[in-house]
């Protein structure tokens, strides 16, 4: 009987939510619910990963109150206290490095950990790109330049004379900054590199220029000379993300097209666009993986850890199949079938952008949904009825009918035609009435349904169509078949359709905050409604 008790209260412990402060740096400290408490210290660290959307290894910490709340390690969950705040330590991974490198396909193949006594500590299979910060800080020059703009500055305050500038002074200065700019982004925008020299007349007010309306005109067009300078230094040290434009610029170019025509770059936010391959490895090694991967994917218990290791590694292969060769979504579905799976498109997302999709998707959706569900109600005419017969079907006080609505009237109110986009089918149609649809989301129903497909808030199935084909089926409901959707965009490199470009532009640029900041006049005015 007192077995039976014990089974009774871990399963009962197994349902309890667990509210949790995590600290992942200094500036991103978040709050994290998880709907079921882990049961072991393990199942938590998985927890955390796959709703934080990290993708590395890391212990925890958490605030000891038996300490004077310093943080300890956690050995077990029985040690933490009711709402903890638990820290994320990233742990440095040992990888091996092969003494012969024409080993055979099948050692290549092993998971075990190879006991080779040489060894490379990295944090991840190659160097990612970093999002462009909110703030530019300017680095630390070298150790000659910062004391001489050191005694400049001091200079400039006392009197407010100006460093006078040499060649070389600003040879250092713009190579300096030129790094730490392509370690953000190759191709900066004007913007950008506006910032930057605001930041750094700021920084050190010797370098403002006498007579510039901004103090630092010149230095944005210096700047912009330099960047394509280091860009042809990256470019002749085979950097993929700039070696892809080779030839497309001047006089040099191979083609009869203009200039700057179909240049490579990021256009949406992207992070890491066209990353170069991960140290120690080639095409063929990449290639290899690839097989394994997609040989896992078929099994019937697939293995996720070894799935999601060989993802991040083959990264730089995936990225210049679906940028340079631009192959149809079915041969990628036949090479790449992990990245069909739900959580493969989140981390996909995760390395290519560096969010949480999920997380930002649902977190400002669930945000703005009051106002918008207000501004669909104010609406009148044809775009007010339509907008109303959504309403009619849904539920105020259920989040999840709240969510439908806003995902289904967001393309009436940004004038798109989500009748191109949303299709709707009976459970046994062979699937003519969406073979020609590029991109959409298709909503699957019962012969018994009695209310007419197109109105339906909760179909019985929701499945995502790409190129006429459903890639993606069995999923929950319209929202998460819209979040999952446009991961795949990102992920297969897709452009919007042009009847739901308003509605994906929206969510990329004013839910998830990605890409440009110039925004169309539409979605403009939605933005600034729910400002209000």
């Amino acid at each position: 009987m007192a077995s039976r008790t014990d089974a009774q209260h871990k399963e009962m412990a197994s349902q309890e939510i667990m509210i949790l402060r995590v600290i992942l740096t200094e500036a991103d400290i978040r709050k994290v619910t998880l709907t079921s408490k882990p049961c072991s210290v393990e199942d938590l660290i998985n927890c955390l990963r796959n709703t934080l959307g990290l993708n590395y290894n890391f212990t925890l910490q958490f605030r000891d109150p038996f300490f004077d709340h310093e943080f300890c390690n956690v050995t077990a969950l029985e040690e933490l206290p009711e709402k903890p705040t638990v820290k994320i330590i990233p742990v440095l991974e040992l990888v091996s490095v092969a003494e012969d490198e024409m080993q055979s396909s099948s050692e290549i193949s092993s998971n075990a950990p190879s006991t080779a006594d040489t060894v490379l500590i990295s944090e991840s299979p190659q160097k990612k790109k970093m999002p462009w910060p909110d703030i530019f800080l300017i680095p630390k020059f070298s150790v000659d330049v910062e004391y001489r703009l050191r005694q400049a500055n001091l200079i400039y305050l006392k009197d407010g004379t100006h460093l006078k500038m040499t060649k070389e002074l600003k040879h250092d200065i713009l190579q300096k900054l030129a790094e730490t700019i392509y370690s953000f982004k190759a191709y900066p925008s004007a913007d950008d590199l506006k910032g930057v020299a605001k930041a750094l007349v700021n920084t050190h007010p010797c370098l403002q220029e006498p007579g510039s309306p901004s103090g630092h005109c010149g230095w944005t067009n210096s700047l912009k000379d330099k960047m394509g300078n280091y860009r042809s230094k990256m470019r002749s040290l085979g950097h993929t993300d700039v070696t892809v434009n080779a030839g497309k610029r001047g006089r040099y170019s191979t083609s009869s097209d203009p200039p700057n025509k179909n240049i490579k770059k990021p256009r949406k936010g992207e992070v890491n666009y066209l990353p170069n391959l991960p140290s120690g490895h080639d095409t063929s090694s990449l290639e290899l993986l690839r097989q394994q991967l997609a040989d896992e994917t078929k099994k019937k218990k697939p293995d996720a850890t070894f799935i999601n290791q060989n993802m991040d590694v083959t990264l730089s292969l995936r990225r210049q199949e679906v940028v340079i060769n631009k192959p149809p979504v079915s041969q990628i579905l036949q090479r790449w079938p992990a990245l069909f799976t739900e959580s493969q498109v989140y981390q996909e997302f995760n390395r290519i952008v560096g969010k949480n999709l999920k997380q930002e998707f649902y977190g400002s959706l669930d945000h703005h949904c009051p106002q918008l569900i207000q501004i669909f109600r104010s609406k009148r005419g044809l775009t007010g009825q339509i907008l109303s017969s959504l309403l009619l079907d849904a539920k105020a006080s259920d989040l999840s009918d709240m969510r439908c609505v806003v995902i289904r009237g967001l393309p009436v109110l940004l004038g798109d035609d989500p009748t191109e986009f949303f299709k709707s089918c009976f459970a046994s149609d062979d699937g003519d009435s969406y073979q020609h649809v590029p991109v959409g989301i298709l909503n699957r129903e019962n012969e018994d349904a009695l209310q007419p497909l197109s109105f339906r808030l909760h179909p019985s199935s929701v499945g995502i169509i790409l190129e006429g084909n459903v890639v993606m089926d069995n999923i929950d409901n319209i929202p998460q078949a819209m979040c999952l959707l446009f991961g795949l965009t990102y992920a297969l490199h897709l452009d919007y359709p042009k009847c739901m470009g308003n509605t994906l532009l929206f969510i990329q640029q004013v839910l998830l905050g990605l890409g440009k900041k110039e925004l169309k006049g539409k979605i403009l005015a939605v933005k600034n409604q729910l400002a209000m």
